[in-house]
């Protein structure tokens, strides 16, 4: 399949703030051959035009589950470097606003908590849009959600 990077362009040219969830930091550092490409031009976009990423601290802590459970000491330091040393990335705290807005969209939309979490840090962190791989999430309207999955897709 080829990739048209004109389409992930275009999906993020409007964005000064992009949350990303822990799905494509996954596929980035740990190289998923189905996304790698699509994560990599992500990654070069936003290093080529200065956007700003957001991420919650509960990213850190869903990306080290499985280098720790595999004592894949490596792999968990390379989260670790990028998550809190990158100079683009901006770790945001949970605090009780994110908290109470991760409760309402828990209760409007019936999401998990983690993914509420992440939503609700977005919203309150005002980033422009959300860019994970989970479909279920398309289905919140406080946000643009895109989906690495349809970055290849003709609009």
């Amino acid at each position: 399949m080829e990739l048209n990077l004109l389409q992930i362009n275009d999906a993020i040219k409007h964005i000064r703030y992009l949350y990303i969830e822990p799905a494509p930091f996954i596929y980035y550092i740990e190289e998923n051959p189905t996304f790698i490409k699509r994560i990599d031009a992500v990654m070069d976009y936003i290093q080529n035009n200065s956007l700003s990423v957001v991420t919650s601290v509960l990213t850190l802590t869903e990306v080290l589950i499985h280098p720790l459970r595999k004592k894949q000491s490596k792999i968990a330091q390379e989260y670790r470097e990028i998550l809190t040393n990158s100079q683009n990335i901006l770790l945001t705290p949970v605090n009780n606003n994110i908290a109470e807005k991760a409760a309402d969209l828990r209760a409007q939309y019936s999401i998990r908590t983690p993914d509420a979490l992440h939503i609700a840090t977005a919203i309150e962190s005002v980033s422009d849009a959300v860019l994970t791989n989970d479909s279920q999430l398309k289905r919140i309207r406080e946000i643009p959600i895109i989906l690495l999955d349809d970055l290849d897709n003709p609009t």
